[in-house]
């Protein structure tokens, strides 16, 4: 019985969203080329709003994270046009990494860690 109502306990925990609130830098690999963006990230529950900033400038970004998936997208102007960023993946204690898709200039992966 004591081993049922401990699980019971535990199971809304580990449903939990991550929180990612704070400043994160992150590693992109794309086929054309690298990055070291920051993001800034704030979380109400699942939502998730924030700033990149990088290479390609400064754009707020919006998202959500669910248990510990996390995804986001943000859109730049510039020399390129409109471009749309779009990361998705796995969130465990203070990091970050998955997919993303920055339009024409290609796909790749991300890694990220939270700044101290």
């Amino acid at each position: 019985m004591g081993r049922v109502l401990l699980l019971t306990m535990l199971v809304p925990l580990a449903l939990a969203a991550a929180d990612v609130t704070g400043k994160w830098e992150v590693s992109v690999e794309l086929s054309a080329g690298s990055g070291t963006p920051t993001f800034t990230f704030q979380q109400k529950g699942e939502k998730l709003t924030g700033r990149y900033s990088g290479s390609l400038g400064e754009a707020d970004l919006a998202g959500a994270v669910k248990g510990d998936d996390i995804q986001f997208t943000f859109t730049v102007k510039g020399d390129l046009g409109e471009l749309t960023a779009t990361y998705t993946g796995k969130v465990s204690a203070d990091g970050m990494k998955g997919k993303v898709n920055y339009g024409t200039l290609g796909e790749g992966t991300f890694s990220g860690k939270r700044a101290k």
